[in-house]
């Protein structure tokens, strides 16, 4: 195994592959250096001497400029470099784009479920969604209900544990409450034997509809527009109170811009005008139950690979994301599209830096200068609240190698490949062309996972060196750790693991091909993810201030 690598010949630092202690001789181009301090694994150290203001290099674009002199041999931290990059502006060239071999994957289907309007679901859910908080405790009864009922509930492995301890605590049994051991139980995906064509029932409660502003309440309304029409939802019920700013005429007018038919089953209750809640609660479990019935009778038949979304997220990155990961995801997203699949690729915080080459990538001006509109509008946004996104990296991030957000995002967006951007869209736009298809959303893990199944996503790819447990209510969040210690430590997360590729065991074309047959096995419903087992189902709205 190497111990460093050189992820791109301009690069002016090396990325170490294990741990190197102070001392170290690494032979680089035919010549030497010693490391004048340790570089944990996944850190950068520099390959000459830089002095202060010289521009740091890696993935042969600008991520930072020193702060003081850097010794050739020294790691880079936050305090000898600082966040900087380069301007970027209207599209000035193009990239041609030579698409992969796609013989193996040309003819291969996934068992979907198929919609009027064309789309193809990877699932079959129902949705219960409150158009205002204030109809969270209602959503949360109707849950209960029906997931119980239903049989879609998870175990109750913990409340068992608190049975057991309570047990012990009322016959005196201290010692036996201090020596307690439960027994781990594997989770599993639940599924009903009354309706097994359904794939569960899932709530959207959040935290707006009211209070916020106008803007606020119709991009919600746009959003949870973009989960009805989603190809993995067969139809929904929503709660209203009746005097909220997101009014159900709002989303019934996003729905209709994008489906002029609106073919799916919408069942609306709205407490102001229904007498009471037992009767709205009784009347709403009734409707759904008799559209379950209906929603049952939809079977998985055999789609083309083309109907196939795939978002492309990372969340919990480190210094591998961007060698392992990212780009075998990206070589996934080369293969779709040339399929004639749509992936999405989003978190536009962390396309910092990169901006030229993707709008150099796009296939129009028109989208181009979209990208360039709203990359500014939202830099200046970050700005004026005294932020920007050189703030973008947690303290996991840095602690794990990805010192600036430059860093971090020209990693970050190997995860869209090196096909041509078809279109631009803006938060909470749906995506219908297929392509490389880019997404304003924000840094942040599960607002932007939950806007790309808004935008219509049923797949994701979710990367990750540090682990995060991130899923979606309905579509299926598939975790890639980085690097294989992450995978044998947090295997109840991680589905992949790329780590092969920085011990130099696979290549990133042989890894984005394995992924791509585990998309294929996961659309079908062959294969459950483990964000689906836990019954991880995060969904945050994104109110359009400042998130990074």
């Amino acid at each position: 195994m190497n111990t460093y690598l050189q992820i791109h010949p301009d690069d002016n630092v090396l990325v170490a592959l294990q741990d190197l202690p102070t001392g170290t001789h690494i032979q680089f181009n035919g010549t030497s250096l010693e490391l004048v301090k340790d570089v944990p694994a996944k850190h950068k150290f520099t390959i000459t001497d830089l002095q202060p203001d010289a521009p740091v290099v890696m993935y042969g674009v600008l991520v930072g400029k020193a702060n003081s002199l850097i010794r050739k041999g020294e790691v880079i931290t936050t305090s000898n470099i600082r966040h900087d990059t380069s301007a970027f502006h209207e599209k000035d060239g193009s990239v041609k784009w030579q698409a992969p071999d796609i013989s193996r994957f040309a003819t291969r289907t996934f068992m979907g479920y198929h919609r009027k309007d064309g789309q193809v679901g990877t699932r079959n859910y129902w949705l219960v969604i409150p158009m205002v908080f204030c109809e969270n405790r209602n959503v949360g009864v109707i849950k209960t209900a029906f997931e119980k009922g239903l049989g879609f509930a998870p175990p109750e492995v913990y409340n068992e544990q608190v049975s057991d301890l309570v047990g012990l605590y009322k016959n005196g049994n201290l010692e036996g409450i201090k020596n307690y051991q439960p027994v781990s139980v594997t989770e599993t995906a639940t599924r009903s034997h009354i309706f097994p064509n359904i794939d569960g029932i899932k709530f959207l409660t959040h935290e707006g509809g009211c209070g916020g502003t106008r803007q606020d309440a119709e991009a919600l309304c746009a959003l949870l527009a973009g989960y009805i029409h989603h190809s993995n939802v067969a139809g929904a019920t929503i709660l209203s109170l009746g005097c909220q700013h997101a009014q159900v005429s709002i989303l019934q007018e996003a729905l209709k811009k994008l489906n002029p038919s609106q073919d799916k089953p919408v069942l609306v209750f709205e407490q102001q005008k229904s007498g009471s809640e037992f009767n709205m609660l009784s009347t709403a479990i009734k409707e759904t139950f008799l559209a379950l019935i209906e929603a049952n009778k939809t079977e998985r038949k055999p789609a083309p690979l083309s109907k196939l979304v795939v978002g492309l997220e990372c969340g919990g990155s480190d210094g591998f994301s961007g060698i392992s990961a990212n780009p075998a995801v990206g070589h996934t997203s080369d293969l779709l599209v040339a399929l004639g699949g749509i992936s999405i690729l989003s978190e536009f915080p962390e396309l910092c830096g990169v901006e030229q080459e993707l709008i150099n990538r796009c296939v129009s001006d028109n989208a181009a200068e979209k990208f360039i509109r709203i990359m500014r509008a939202y830099e200046s946004k970050a700005e004026s609240v005294g932020s920007g996104f050189y703030q973008n990296p947690s303290p996991g991030n840095i602690k794990d190698g990805l010192i600036t957000d430059a860093i971090k995002s020209a990693g970050a967006a190997k995860k869209g490949g090196t096909s041509p951007v078809v279109a631009v869209l803006d938060y909470t736009e749906y995506a219908t062309k297929p392509g490389l298809n880019l997404l304003c959303t924000p840094g942040n893990d599960v607002e932007s996972t939950s806007a790309e199944v808004g935008s219509g996503a049923n797949v994701v790819l979710f990367t990750t060196g540090l682990g995060t447990p991130t899923g979606n209510p309905i579509a299926p969040v598939i975790k890639l750790a980085t690097n294989t210690r992450l995978a044998q430590r947090m295997p109840d997360i991680i589905d992949i693991n790329t780590g092969g590729i920085i011990s130099g065991e696979k290549s990133i074309a042989e890894m984005g091909e394995e992924i791509l047959e585990f998309v294929i096995k996961t659309a079908s419903g062959e294969t459950i993810t483990k964000a689906e087992k836990l019954h991880q189902d995060d969904f945050i709205p994104w109110k359009r201030g400042v998130s990074l």
